[in-house]
């Protein structure tokens, strides 16, 4: 059983949890309704077990919630994508909420995260309406059902790792990043506030890449290195999770290349204060 596996098989079982204790269900109680051992109701919710799509229909129409059959359906689809390539159309069926237990049970086991990000803010930095935005326009694009609420309270909730003494976080932004806006001005100049503030964080290391570097490799995508363990690359149609020892440190790579060219401490602060300051001109 892979560490990724366990994660994913972790956030499935929070989910299920987080449905029965709304429901205001005691394990035993869930356990009568659907004619099982309380005992199997402990292991699925505490991720001891793998749970069958049967189970998780019973576990959704017993705590009054079938509306969700789609998304646990989903999230059990995602414990057997041993390979690299992870659709979003499978990972996405119920809402994002799913996704985003994922993350926040990665982000739980991980020590060091080293990101890139082209065009957007990173999830770990967002204000909770820059995510909102995120959230219900991705719902838009894929034609899903928006979770918008539940995936924004888990965004925001895996944010309290980057107040964990044990881990690190080093992450270099385009510029572009900085202006691109996928919200309105008030929202964005909210996002950009918070960046301001986060520039020299205890164990948070936030750069700038200017228009203006000379790189010695340009950034074709955003990735994400978790330790040095797993790279997650997002595309359009798919997330990519490369293992491998090459990929991994061609990553690295990537991303020590790019670090050379970015600007930290109060030259990072600067860009940012220009990009709100811009703002004001809208």
């Amino acid at each position: 059983m892979t560490t990724d596996f366990q994660t994913s098989r972790d956030a499935l079982g929070a989910r299920l949890r987080t449905l029965r204790v709304e429901a205001s269900l005691e394990g035993k109680d869930l356990a009568a309704v659907l004619g099982w051992q309380t005992s199997k109701v402990s292991r699925l919710q505490n991720g001891k077990q793998t749970p069958t799509r049967e189970d998780l229909t019973a576990w959704a129409h017993g705590v009054g919630r079938p509306d969700v059959v789609s998304e646990l359906h989903g999230l059990l689809a995602g414990l057997g994508m041993k390979d690299r390539h992870r659709s979003w159309q499978r990972q996405l069926a119920g809402g994002h909420r799913g996704r985003q237990e994922i993350a926040v049970r990665q982000t739980e086991t991980t020590k060091e995260i080293r990101g890139l990000e082209v065009s957007r803010v990173p999830g770990l930095f967002q204000t909770p309406e820059y995510a909102r935005a995120i959230f219900d326009a991705n719902a838009a694009f894929r034609q899903i059902r928006p979770t918008t609420d539940e995936a924004v309270e888990a965004r925001m909730r895996r944010q309290a790792a980057l107040y964990d003494p044990e881990k690190s976080f080093r992450f270099l932004l385009c510029e572009a990043a900085l202006y691109h806006r996928p919200c309105p001005t008030d929202v964005m100049a909210a996002q950009l506030d918070r960046l301001y503030n986060l520039v020299g964080q205890k164990r948070i290391e936030l750069g700038v890449i200017p228009f203006t570097a000379q790189l010695r490799r340009t950034p074709a995508h955003g990735f994400w290195i978790y330790d040095r363990r797993l790279v997650i690359v997002e595309t359009i149609s798919e997330e990519l999770w490369l293992t491998g020892d090459e990929d991994v440190q061609l990553y690295e790579r990537a991303w020590e290349w790019l670090a050379e060219a970015a600007e930290e401490g109060p030259s990072a602060r600067r860009l940012i204060g220009r990009a709100r300051a811009s703002l004001d001109l809208a």
